[in-house]
């Protein structure tokens, strides 16, 4: 009897082990991540339009966990729409703290900004480390982070935009907010006012890099003006098949959802982009090159794109 109890016991403990393993894929992936994990790195992961509480936000968060494992990042930025459909404590466990309490219980940061369906109450949410404030900045290694509210940019926002952006000294500048400038896509599109705001302060003060969210699908796209942009929208939803302006894009999936994860090392950006299935799907080095002041950089013409009412854009999903 007891060799049976015994045996049953150490079946129960090798299914519990089973469990613990990472997906089958994951191996695999980890050899083409392609990482050097090089000390005193900038390492995080960026999630846009997240918190929708289905299964496959968690899927997302379980692959970001198992790759925290090999590759430790110590924050996330989240591009906005951080919670959909509602703000009750229910909401902010079931659409941020659970999917994510792995990471969490680690000690993993996560910037916030808002996105055009959440509430400004989020400032108040001390893990999403916003202080109370629609737009802040930090500071991590060799890097400034910008975190904007691109729902509502009003003239205060933009004083505050430039005056950090002139006494940054940092090797990197990178801004992030909800609503992209430039886009592939054809569901939202870009709003132009935005566009004519922030692409001058972008181009005056050297910004390299600027990530958004909003259009739930991945992109890369070329470069405009020495400054590369990402969208990372849909690591809670998607939008299949709309990535529809080939000529501005560099890269681009939207088959499912994904993260991203970055590596700041000195002057080389390194960013892989990862789909629900551990797959990654895009990925490659960044060299930052100095931008002096006024050097003259023409923002491109708005006639390039397909533009929508930003009126219509901000309300729509």
């Amino acid at each position: 009897m007891h060799y049976h109890l015994l045996t049953a016991l150490l079946v129960a403990f090798e299914l519990l082990l089973s469990a613990c393993q990472p997906p089958a894929p994951l191996a695999r992936a980890l050899e083409d991540l392609g990482f050097t994990v090089q000390p005193k790195a900038v390492r995080f992961a960026v999630i846009g339009d997240s918190g929708t509480g289905y299964t496959a936000q968690y899927e997302i968060g379980d692959w970001m966990q198992a790759y925290h494992e090999v590759f430790p990042f110590d924050f996330v930025i989240m591009l906005g729409d951080n919670l959909y459909g509602g703000f009750s404590t229910t909401d902010y466990e079931a659409k941020f703290r659970l999917p994510y309490k792995p990471l969490l219980d680690k000690k993993v940061a996560f910037y916030a900004a808002l996105g055009n369906h959440d509430s400004t109450a989020e400032t108040f949410f001390v893990p999403f480390h916003m202080g109370g404030e629609r737009f802040y900045a930090f500071t991590k290694g060799n890097a400034r982070f910008f975190v904007l509210d691109s729902t509502y940019l009003d003239a205060a926002q933009l004083r505050w935009l430039e005056k950090e952006l002139r006494a940054t000294d940092t090797d990197w500048k990178i801004v992030y907010m909800h609503h992209p400038i430039y886009s592939a896509g054809s569901y939202h599109s870009v709003d132009p006012e935005l566009r004519r705001v922030l692409e001058p302060l972008f181009l005056k003060y050297g910004v390299d890099v600027v990530f958004s969210g909003h259009e739930h699908f991945y992109e890369r796209l070329q470069p405009q003006h020495g400054i590369t942009y990402f969208t990372s929208g849909a690591a809670g939803k998607l939008h299949h098949r709309k990535l529809t302006q080939p000529y501005l894009s560099a890269a681009g999936y939207d088959a499912d959802l994904h993260f991203m994860l970055i590596e700041i090392a000195g002057n080389d950006l390194a960013y892989r982009a990862i789909s629900r299935t551990g797959k990654v799907v895009d990925s490659g080095v960044l060299q930052r090159t100095s931008h002096p002041a006024g050097e003259a950089r023409t923002p491109t013409p708005l006639r390039s794109q397909r533009l929508s009412d930003p009126r219509v854009e901000r309300a729509s999903e």
